[in-house]
């Protein structure tokens, strides 16, 4: 009979080939958007077989014909990872498959769509950093510099591709994250009048809150104006400041310049306020999106040039220190949360 020992050696040994291979689930994923499955399933409205996919993939060349084994076994693989499920019919034999709640959000044409930001997130050019970690730990630096040569920034200016993909991807996010926010934070936004929303981007954020909050002015889409500027120098005067994922891009001390300007642009105003839209890391939760908060940080790594994911005691002595004595956090029904900071 085995020994305890024994059976605890045998799944720290099992456990280390799952970590080992977890990247093989992430390319398996990527094949299925790539290839539009979930929106080939979505298009018939019912359970297919593996030949009706296989008919409606995109043309490729008319040399070329798609192998059934290969996407046989990758759909193997996404079906025990409930990213699809599959059943048998007991008189032929063929198999049928469907989507699960994971797949749905895998649809291009849904408004909320996830299928962008996984094939940004593993496109090789954001996958390349991640061989860096080992030496940014023993020397310091940023990944993403030492995988290309330049700043993601920089990357993306000189790489329009790879910058339309990752605007995809951000503006993919912005519409789930802004939909939970309308929808935990109705209150949030009575009795502001004017709102600058910092480093928006595209402006889609601010565009959709004006949309359901027509009374905000927010410094050429209706009821929104569009300031070019630095927000580590200057940021305009408003009733509130709200900032989705800028603070997680940024070290301490880069962070409490952002806050500080924040502080002056509501200084004058009687409630004045920010509204961050950001990860609150909770290391030992066990909540749904605890685990993606601990990878995003080490993204940030990867990725970033020196930003990092905070905890509650991390945000609350970050915003101390820039001025904001009081937050509070409130949980929305997606990845990050909302961190409200008050001046006093």
């Amino acid at each position: 009979m085995d020994t305890e020992e024994e059976k605890q050696r045998l799944k720290g040994q099992v456990e280390i080939w799952e970590h080992m291979f977890a990247f093989v689930d992430s390319m398996a994923l990527k094949c299925a958007v790539e290839l539009g499955i979930p929106d080939i399933i979505n298009s018939h409205g019912h359970p297919i077989t593996i030949s009706e996919i296989i008919n409606n993939l995109p043309a490729t060349t008319s040399s070329s014909s798609p192998n059934v084994d290969y996407l046989t076994r990758v759909l193997r693989l996404l079906v025990r990872k409930r990213i699809f499920s599959s059943q048998i019919d007991q008189e032929t034999d063929q198999i049928y498959y469907d989507l699960t709640p994971s797949s749905k959000w895998l649809l291009r044409d849904s408004k909320f769509s996830l299928a962008p930001f996984v094939l940004a997130q593993l496109d090789p050019p954001l996958q390349k950093p991640w061989q860096y970690m080992g030496k940014c730990v023993e020397e310091g630096g940023f990944a993403f510099e030492k995988a290309h040569g330049v700043e993601i920034w920089d990357f993306s200016l000189a790489n329009p591709q790879f910058n339309n993909l990752f605007n995809d991807a951000m503006r993919c996010t912005t519409e789930i994250i802004i939909n939970a926010v309308l929808v935990k934070y109705k209150d949030g936004f009575n009795g502001i009048e004017s709102l600058v929303d910092v480093g928006g981007g595209t402006g889609m954020m601010i565009t959709e809150i004006v949309k359901e909050y027509p009374h905000i002015k927010a410094p050429e889409q209706q009821g929104v104006e569009h300031i070019g500027g630095d927000m580590f120098v200057h940021i305009p005067e408003a009733d509130a400041v709200i900032m989705k994922w800028i603070m997680h891009d940024w070290g301490d001390e880069d962070c409490v310049k952002i806050l500080r300007n924040c502080c002056k642009a509501i200084a004058k105003k009687k409630n004045g306020k920010v509204v961050i839209v950001d990860c609150v890391l909770r290391p030992d939760g066990d909540g749904s999106f605890d685990n993606t908060g601990l990878a995003f940080d080490l993204l940030m790594i990867a990725h970033a040039s020196g930003g990092k994911e905070r905890t509650e005691v991390e945000w609350r002595m970050l915003l101390n220190n820039a001025g904001f004595p009081r937050c509070n956090i409130i949980q929305i029904p997606a990845f990050p949360s909302i961190i409200e900071a008050f001046p006093e």
